[in-house]
């Protein structure tokens, strides 16, 4: 697709969801399923963005996700991300036009393909980062702080402070992404039925784009894997903060 036909499509696309905005950029974050592993992740960091206010004269961000209204409400609880930052797609109908990719598909259903994916097959990154969250990242911001309250299937409750005493502070820990991604799991499994709108789109991945004033495109990136929802995923908003300062 060239440059000029997305640049349209995501003007029409602003239009359609009424997406006014007059500040310099634009932030469209189109996700899969809003129960997906890098749904949640993406979203938890942008409402951290958002409501850090740090960028909010500057930017405006637009997520959109295939889910339904009570999934919409659930997932603005959990991620922090605000609703009025959520559009809900009925289908990925969205996602074909734009060229973002289905993920895996041989033939036997969204959970076939997903597990697949999980495994490494078509999704390398994947493993990388599933190792990534059990060893840490010396490159990487930690993601609990020692007064934080962990609680995980509710027999499993501890601070964030185990972390420190075991291995410091300043960066990602080992286990620690591993136990931040694991919540994330407990709350969608939890909520399968409200996160999941249809198992078909288990595979199906996402795509980020920052607009400028004149709503064209200055910035793109395309998953084509599972725990791959940035270009950098141990800095995974650090493109904005590039682009725009």
């Amino acid at each position: 697709m060239t440059i000029h036909k997305l640049d349209e499509k995501l003007k029409i696309l602003l239009k359609e969801f009424k997406c006014n905005s007059s500040k310099k950029y634009k932030l469209i974050v189109i996700l899969g399923l809003l129960g997906d592993f890098d749904s949640f992740e993406y979203a938890i960091n942008l409402g951290k963005l958002i409501n850090s206010k740090n960028l909010e004269e500057a930017l405006d961000i637009y997520t959109f996700g295939i889910g339904n209204n009570k999934g919409k409400e659930k997932f603005s609880a959990f991620t922090k991300l605000p609703m009025n930052n959520i559009q809900i797609l009925s289908d990925n109908k969205l996602h074909d036009s734009l060229g973002i990719s289905q993920g895996l598909n041989v033939g036997l259903g969204g959970w076939v393909n997903m597990l697949l994916m999980l495994s490494g097959i078509s999704s390398m990154t994947t493993i990388r980062e599933v190792l990534r969250g059990y060893i840490g990242d010396k490159n990487a911001s930690q993601i609990y702080s020692e007064i934080d309250d962990i609680n995980l299937f509710n027999k499993f409750k501890f601070s964030g402070n185990l972390f420190k005493k075991t291995c410091g502070e300043g960066y990602l820990r080992p286990f620690e992404l591993a136990t931040f991604r694991l919540n994330n799991m407990i709350e969608i499994i939890n909520n399968w039925e409200d996160y999941i709108l249809s198992s078909d789109y288990l595979p199906q991945r996402g795509a980020t784009f920052l607009l400028n004033q004149d709503n064209n495109v200055v910035y793109k990136y395309y998953a084509n894997e599972i725990l791959s929802y940035s270009e950098k995923m141990n800095k995974p908003l650090e493109f904005i903060y590039q682009m725009i300062n």
